[in-house]
């Protein structure tokens, strides 16, 4: 390391860990660097000037602080204790190398991951049972965990141990890699010393010596003398900005370097270290505030930026403040744009249709910059019966710490309704979303979200020109997510995998030819408008499809009517004749053929019913039902979708293709 700075890696390396595990949205050629540097604002000789003494630092009650736990409702309180009463004398689950090897082996990254969060929530559990309980009754349990977890050879799942030198294979103990949840673990294990303190001694003093030196062994060394690609330095030189690994690690990276590093001078180091990294995440981010990885991904993207911030900006008595910056700004605002209705959230690439938000985080954030829709998204529907129910869920310690102590106040604020934006647009070429509902305020009527942008995203899928609908808040038109994530998911041969093909988005197939991955398989020539009686995007999909479409231009327009319907209007010039022009819509619910030139969509539930129209003089409709049997995509849309096949009839170089959607009177 030279001047506080890490030493360059292999570039051929860092770049295939970028493509394999997913870390970077890939540069472009519109990047511009960003107004905002934290590491500069704030030096080392600045921080240590203002960073409370790490023995100063109360984040949150410890469990001395006995007022502050007995606020905690009894609602809460009582079914933590109930929970941690019935796992306490559990056996802790055994952690295999043989089960370790399964993603090297048969690509099956769950049975670790499963029982690895099994360990961690059974802690978590036991910990704030005993803060609350302070009888001691937990400490064995909880002593037992901690040992466990310290002497796992790693605390990396299998599916990001790639950087050590030994490869995709059983963790190397003197390779340490700071991974996602590596980090996760040492923010656990430093928040259990923090809350019990001197109660863990009575067990032995020896637990609480173990956890800052495995926490210093596994996590804050190698992340001061070594670089990891999820650092962004390489993505910085290449003006683009690692994904949500970045703020996510350095979020937990700052809480144990805040809480369990006693060396001041070594402190500030990792601290300044820490925010550094969050430049390479912030130089190049679109500054609309764009998460090109969607909705689901920004719970742990702009929230885990949220998550780093608030930790400086309470060890340093507020004096770490960039809340009042555009960026930042928009990075949270991006939630409340692309939130459709209930817990659906417009589903781009890796992203699940449905993503529940950590609705105290959003709160809080919206309370930071100012920003009521964000308060309001946060608080909507999160009564305290909702409060009561979020702790039960309890992977992140920190987060729930927070839920725990602030989740009062959006408990409480109860507003008339989320934001429901009429109208947005997030132009940035990483991104191009538009985003329109017939109503502002209201989920009632129609609502359409398409964007163009590139193939080239992280955790991207092949969805250039891709759309969905909703009507009366039902899902209609749909993009299906992600299935369960697998070896394969991140390699080589992740588009083989059918849910990331662009046949099974809302997309054209050309001649028996899908889209491509790539950044250079794009969308052009793209146009955004609105006013109060329709909005619309236009763009050119033609090179999103490798050259054996025979694709010349492919004009998609995507408009919202207001009041009326959404129409599709695809204007084609092939290179040669051709009625091998498929429109591929997949619906979430059951499609009814009901006479020439019309299909009757239903949501789910069958409480809403859409009109397809197409003229059958052009278009001839097929529907085929879609058997889903991966477990994450079934507990969102059940047992099965819907796709229909509109084919061109004639065979042609040019035409114009239409349909439209509206609601069944």
């Amino acid at each position: 390391m030279i001047d506080g700075r890490p030493q360059k890696t292999n570039l051929v390396f860092a770049l295939t860990a970028m493509l394999f595990f997913g870390c970077f949205s890939l540069p472009n050629a519109f990047s511009q660097a960003n107004d905002i540097s934290l590491a500069q604002s704030f030096p080392q000789g600045k921080l240590s000037e203002i960073l409370i003494a790490q023995k100063d630092w109360r984040p949150f009650p410890k469990i001395s602080d006995r007022e502050a736990w007995e606020q905690i409702p009894a609602s809460i309180t009582v079914s933590l204790i109930k929970q941690a009463e019935a796992c306490a004398n559990d056996e802790i689950p055994v952690l295999p190398a043989s089960v370790y090897l399964q993603f090297k082996r048969n690509g099956n990254r769950s049975n670790y991951q499963d029982i690895w969060g099994e360990r961690r929530n059974r802690l978590h559990t036991l910990v704030i049972a005993e803060c609350i309980e302070n009888q001691g009754r937990f400490l064995d349990p909880i002593a037992d965990l901690i040992w466990a977890i310290c002497e796992e050879t790693a605390w990396t799942w299998p599916a990001h141990i790639g950087p050590q030198k030994a490869g995709v294979d059983l963790p190397d103990v003197d390779d340490q890699v700071v991974a996602l949840f590596s980090a996760q673990t040492s923010n656990t294990l430093v928040l259990t010393e923090y809350l019990l303190d001197e109660k863990l001694d009575s067990v032995s003093p020896l637990i609480r010596q173990r956890i800052r030196k495995e926490v210093d062994r596994r996590i804050l060394t190698p992340f001061l003398t070594r670089e990891f690609g999820w650092m962004g330095y390489s993505a910085r030189a290449h003006q683009s900005y690692p994904n949500n690994w970045n703020p996510w690690i350095c979020s937990n990276l700052l809480v144990s370097a805040l809480l369990a590093e006693t060396d001041e001078v070594r402190r500030v180091q990792l601290v300044h270290k820490t925010l550094d990294c969050l430049d390479n995440f912030l130089t190049y981010y679109p500054s609309d505030g764009s998460c090109d990885e969607g909705p689901s991904y920004w719970g742990r993207a702009g929230a885990s930026l949220f998550d780093a911030l608030e930790h400086v900006y309470d060890a340093t008595n507020q004096q770490f403040d960039f809340y009042s910056h555009p960026l930042i700004q928009e990075i949270a605002r991006f939630i409340y744009r692309v939130h459709i209705v209930d817990d659906y959230f417009v589903c781009l690439g890796d992203c699940d249709a449905r993503s529940p938000i950590s609705h105290e985080l959003v709160y809080r954030f919206g309370k930071r910059i100012g920003d009521q829709r964000l308060q309001d998204l946060g608080a909507y529907g999160f009564d305290e019966k909702a409060w009561v129910e979020s702790v039960k869920r309890n992977f992140d310690l920190n987060r729930y710490l927070h839920l725990l102590f602030h989740g009062n106040e959006p408990a409480r604020s109860n507003p008339a309704s989320p934001p429901f934006v009429r109208d947005g647009w997030l132009g940035h070429p990483d991104m191009q979303m538009m985003i329109a509902r017939d109503e502002e305020g209201s989920a009632n009527g129609l609502y359409v979200a398409a964007w163009g942008a590139h193939n080239g995203q992280s955790h991207n899928h092949n969805d250039v020109g891709n759309f969905v609908l909703f009507a009366d808040g039902k899902p209609i038109l749909i993009d299906i997510g992600r299935p369960t994530y697998t070896r394969q998911t991140f390699s080589s041969e992740r588009y083989q995998i059918w849910a990331f093909q662009s046949g099974y988005h809302n997309l054209p197939t050309i001649n028996g030819v899908d889209q491509e991955n790539g950044t250079h398989y794009a969308a052009n020539k793209v146009s955004y408008d609105a006013n109060d009686s329709i909005a619309q995007i236009e763009m050119n999909i033609a090179a999103a499809y490798p050259r054996q479409a025979g694709i010349k231009s492919w004009k998609r327009t995507i408009r919202l009517n207001r009041g009326k319907n959404v129409e599709i209007i695809d204007a084609y010039s092939l290179q040669e004749a051709s009625s091998n022009v498929i429109e591929n819509l997949i619906c979430a619910g059951k499609v009814e053929q009901t006479e020439p030139g019309m299909l009757l969509i239903h949501d789910r539930e069958e409480s809403v019913r859409i009109i397809l129209a197409y003229d059958p003089q052009i278009l001839a409709a097929n529907v085929e039902s879609i058997e889903l049997d991966d477990s994450k995509l079934r507990s969102i849309w059940g047992e099965q979708l819907y796709r229909i096949r509109l084919q061109t009839i004639n065979a042609k170089t040019q035409d114009t293709l239409w349909f439209r959607l509206a609601k069944q009177p």
